[in-house]
């Protein structure tokens, strides 16, 4: 009898740390649960199932019958449980300790709850660097699967890529299995035929080899469309009926039942990379709009796309600076525990610190830290999860070290962008104060709820943008990739595309026009002085409370040149308790050497965001009483307040001497699974002066937030 075919697949679900409870259970009746049902009916179909932590423990304490069908699957040798980081953490990205830690905790947990140690392991996202041989095999990892593009990248034919290979880190190795994107766009979006006409094709250019593939369980019923393609429709049994009625040439395996019956096809030294859509997303955007011109080029030249990729998915760090200050957050506090005198110790301190550990593997689940169609940056309740955990971490570790609770302020590169920023800490709060970026706070811990209050995404512009504004009104309801999809939400986004000037930090100084209005500011037209607004400040006076900051320039009128007079800016930032919490404040003193020539009017910003701004526990109060967090429009000065029941706390904003506060939403427009959405981002709110600046003494303005837990 001639050696069978082998088809393997290695299907991954997952769900982010922090996902809303309805998207686990609309997931698990959508998804999850209807393809093992699918599996069970078809004994002979094997395949590799990955799930992260996150996902399994909600399934362990939420529909645990569902764990006793993965039991018997295993059992049966239907299906081989698959490994990885169990918080789904994008391993290079993370510090080397923790890389082993999160690979370790879910194997043991899959080798407790299913009786097997995994032997391979999932990779997020398929983010692949070359030294993850060795941090795989230290973790007794003997296989990983990636994506083809990895292997044409570093010189592979596509006929090579139908047997796995030996990739080789330090003298320790991994088998490696390659992923044909032929299939992960075939299954399910082809039809039946069309999977098994090119299996039969391969089968037979490939005897006794193998194709791969590794993609998302969601692709089976979470994606828009494909619960009614795969289950009302049918294609999933379609599919595995068609595999077993081709049993005669054709194994559907595991990964481990093809490799244990093969020996490697040779070594793949393969450079960084990941699946071509995360490439391309990780471009930044002009870069990746010529990069799409020179895609439409070629695109039917396959000898000539296998040279064409895009950038690493550390580009995001570099594309998105929030992703960047999130990810710097992560490893500062996984310093801040590992160089803790405690934490090896037995005693109770001991125990904080792991628990610190667990809060800080969890804030490295990969998805707030990138975009593309899937990723969660834009969404603010995976971002204020990741950053929830990382302050509760952060505040373990301080509690634990001697000391660690007295106020400080050191001076560093937190964000690792070749300029210092101030880091002021205590008990009630951490601030991070950016001299270089005019002299704004980027992030503002409230300690005690484990809040952090800034929390906002600059809009800006995406290459998807374009398409939005040529969308058609009736789109095509034919079932496509994720990836070929054009969906909205709700009508008429393209009125919400506008692009901030500045990162969305607090306390930035806008001089400008007295002509501009609340109109004006909502829709980035206030025109104001970039050098203060955005421009680098230098570092005076430094305590372990206060900070000063200075600029001495030029004003430019209207944002268009530097030719005005000259003015001299200083910012005084003060921090400290307050009953039930804590105050930030910011004093603002223009000196003038000349007159001006015509009026100034003053504004310093504040950034907040509650998440979830139509809920009825989050408001501001107006004096025609609470407002969502969506409102826009003009508050009477000198005091704005805004609450948040669910996180309950509290902020006023306190500008003596302000005429008003202007407010507006910040929404991004983003692309998701769903299709582009409207996302609330949190709020500006700019308190305006008019003062009259003369020669004599510096003109002062104060910003005082008063932050309280209730």
């Amino acid at each position: 009898m001639p050696p069978k075919f082998h088809l393997v697949l290695l299907i991954h679900a997952h769900q982010p740390c922090g996902n809303f409870g309805h998207v686990f259970e609309q997931s698990f009746e959508r998804c999850y649960l209807p393809f093992v049902e699918a599996l069970e009916k078809h004994p002979t179909v094997h395949v590799g199932l990955h799930y992260s932590g996150p996902l399994l423990t909600w399934i362990e304490e939420n529909r645990p019958a569902y764990f006793q069908r993965l039991r018997t699957l295993v059992k049966n040798g239907q299906v081989e449980m698959v490994g990885g980081g169990f918080y789904e953490p994008i391993l290079i990205s993370i510090p080397d300790a923790d890389q082993r830690v999160q690979l370790i905790r879910l194997a043991d947990y899959l080798e407790h709850h299913f009786g097997e140690r995994p032997s391979g392991a999932w990779l997020a996202e398929r983010v692949w660097e070359p030294q993850l041989a060795s941090v795989l095999a230290e973790a007794n990892i003997s296989y990983t699967a990636l994506d083809d593009i990895h292997f044409l990248s570093a010189g592979f034919e596509p006929d090579e890529l139908f047997a796995d290979y030996i990739a080789e880190d330090q003298g320790q190795t991994i088998r490696l299995i390659p992923g044909q994107k032929t299939l992960r766009y075939l299954i399910p979006f082809g039809t039946v035929e069309q999977v098994i006409n090119y299996l039969k094709e391969t089968a037979g250019a490939h005897p006794d080899h193998m194709a791969a593939m590794g993609d998302d369980m969601e692709k089976f019923g979470g994606w828009p469309g494909t619960f009614d393609h795969c289950y009302k429709d049918g294609w999933l049994e379609k599919f595995f009926v068609a595999l077993e009625e081709n049993s005669s040439w054709l194994r559907a395996s595991t990964p481990s039942e093809y490799l244990s019956t093969h020996t490697p096809a040779g070594r793949a030294d393969l450079p960084t990379a990941s699946y071509t859509e995360m490439m391309e997303w990780a471009l930044p955007t002009r870069v990746r709009q010529r990069y799409n011109q020179v895609l439409k080029e070629f695109g039917s030249r396959n000898e000539v796309l296998s040279f064409l990729r895009g950038g690493s998915w550390r580009g995001f760090f570099r594309k998105y600076s929030e992703s960047n200050l999130l990810h710097k957050k992560m490893l500062h506090v996984a310093n801040r525990i590992d160089t803790s005198p405690a934490r090896r110790s037995i005693s109770k301190a001991g125990e904080e610190l792991k628990k610190a550990r667990d809060l800080l593997l969890r804030a490295q689940c990969n998805d707030a830290y990138w975009h593309g169609v899937f990723g969660g940056l834009y969404a603010p309740h995976l971002r204020t999860e990741l950053w929830r955990n990382l302050i509760r971490a952060e505040l373990i570790a301080d509690q634990q070290t001697p000391g660690g609770l007295a106020p400080r302020v050191e001076k560093l590169d937190y964000d690792g962008d070749g300029t210092p920023e101030l880091l002021f800490t205590s008990t009630e709060y951490q601030a991070l104060l950016k001299p270089s970026d005019g002299g704004t706070l980027a992030a503002l811990d409230f300690r005690p709820a484990g809040s952090t209050l800034i929390n906002s995404v600059a809009r800006r512009p995406e290459a998807y943008h374009a398409r939005l504004r040529e969308i058609a009104k009736n789109p095509s309801g034919t079932v496509t990739s994720i990836h070929e999809q054009t969906r909205v939400k709700e009508p008429g986004l393209e009125r919400y595309l506008r692009y901030d000037r500045w990162p969305r930090h607090t306390f930035r100084l806008f001089l400008f026009d007295p002509a501009r209005s609340h109109a004006d500011y909502e829709n980035i037209q206030l025109q104001e002085d970039p050098g203060f607004a955005g421009g680098a400040f230098s570092i005076g006076r430094t305590t372990e409370r206060e900070a000063e900051l200075v600029r001495e320039a030029p004003l430019a009128w209207h944002g268009q040149d530097d030719s005005g007079p000259r003015l001299s800016v200083s910012k005084l930032f003060s921090f400290g308790p307050a009953p039930r919490g804590c105050e930030v404040a910011c004093e603002v003193k223009i000196g003038l050497p000349a007159a001006l020539d015509r009026p100034l009017a003053v504004g310093i910003e504040s950034v907040l965001n509650f998440l979830a701004p139509t809920e009825p526990d989050r408001f501001f109060q107006t004096p025609s009483g609470p407002q969502n967090l969506r409102f826009s429009g003009c508050i009477p000065g000198p005091t704005l307040r805004v609450e948040d029941g669910w996180q309950r706390i509290r902020v006023a904003l306190h500008a003596p001497g302000a005429e008003q506060f202007w407010i507006s939403p910040i929404e991004t427009v983003s692309e998701s699974e769903e299709g582009f959405e409207r996302v609330y981002q949190g709020s500006q709110i700019l308190a305006v002066w008019r003062p009259s600046l003369s020669t004599a003494k510096p003109w002062a303005a104060h910003l005082f937030w008063r932050i309280e837990s209730f």
